[in-house]
């Protein structure tokens, strides 16, 4: 039972890794800042 879990949470660990990875791989400080702030520029009605 105890191997079960444990194999379980080390799944789950690998899971978290993978998607931390892609989320922030490449990028030099991490996440990229917000858009739509008041430094953008307006180019059209979207």
């Amino acid at each position: 039972m105890w191997l079960l879990l444990l194999e379980a949470l080390a799944a789950l660990a690998v899971l978290l890794f993978l998607v931390w990875w892609t989320m922030f791989a490449g990028r030099s400080k991490g996440e990229s800042p917000e858009r739509g702030g008041a430094d953008k520029k307006q180019d059209g009605p979207l």
